[in-house]
């Protein structure tokens, strides 16, 4: 793949030189993780559609607090990584990128779960956990082939029963919410990875009062066993 990593912390912008690079693959303008760095760059140029070829961007742990409308150009995208900045919107064109796969948005300043997101059908991991979220659209049904969600440390107060149609969910991670229900519903999720890896599904940190608190204590298997009684009734 033809790659590009750009570094440096007082990375501001974007080199106008980069944008004539039409045959890049891989955009790389994000510290390395074990650095704890952040860069600087607050604005992502227009001209970012330019790179028609891009399957990977990498733009996380910088400053910014917008995408520009250009970003739904990039056809061919898979792969974007915008955690660690200061986003509270989206553009609706982001909805055009119908071959996303993989989506980090942790910790930045959504209020909401942004729109677009449930258009992107080819989307399997979606990463929202550590912003300020505290509805989830019913349109999130359309995203059928989402295997990992991640909604940790947001503000949510109720989870919609369209969540439990994401029948391919493996991982679905609710910790610290403040949720005090789970949909009826929820025992139809039959995909999720219950087993031994409690990170799996994780709900500690909300106010369920149901399932009732002696259930949650027994961690996912209790709550687990809990829907598929009521499933059966």
């Amino acid at each position: 793949k033809k790659k590009l990593k750009i570094s440096g912390r007082e990375l501001l912008s974007v080199p106008i030189q980069v944008f004539g690079l039409e045959q890049l693959q891989v955009l790389e303008m994000s510290p390395e993780r074990e650095s704890c760095l952040r860069y600087r760059m607050e604005l992502l140029p227009q001209e970012i559609g330019r790179l028609r070829n891009l399957t990977c961007l990498y733009v996380d742990s910088n400053n910014l607090k917008k995408i520009p409308a250009e970003i739904g150009t990039l056809s061919r995208l898979e792969r974007l990584t915008l955690s660690n900045n200061s986003l509270s919107s989206l553009p609706a064109e982001m909805g055009a990128l119908q071959r996303l796969q993989s989506l980090h948005l942790a910790n930045n300043s959504l209020t909401e779960l942004p729109a677009p997101l449930c258009q992107l059908r080819s989307l399997t991991f979606l990463d929202v956990s550590d912003n300020k979220i505290d509805t989830i659209p019913s349109s999130i049904r359309h995203l059928e082939k989402l295997e990992t969600l991640l909604l940790l440390f947001n503000s949510l107060e109720n989870l919609p029963e369209d969540v439990c149609l994401l029948r391919n969910l493996h991982t679905l991670w609710l910790g610290n919410n403040h949720l005090r229900s789970l949909p009826a519903t929820f025992g139809e999720l039959v995909n999720l990875d219950w087993g031994y890896n409690y990170c799996s599904c994780n709900f500690e940190g909300n106010p369920l009062e149901s399932p009732p608190p002696e259930v949650c204590s027994r961690g996912p298997e209790g709550i687990r066993d809990y829907f598929s009684l009521l499933h059966r009734i």
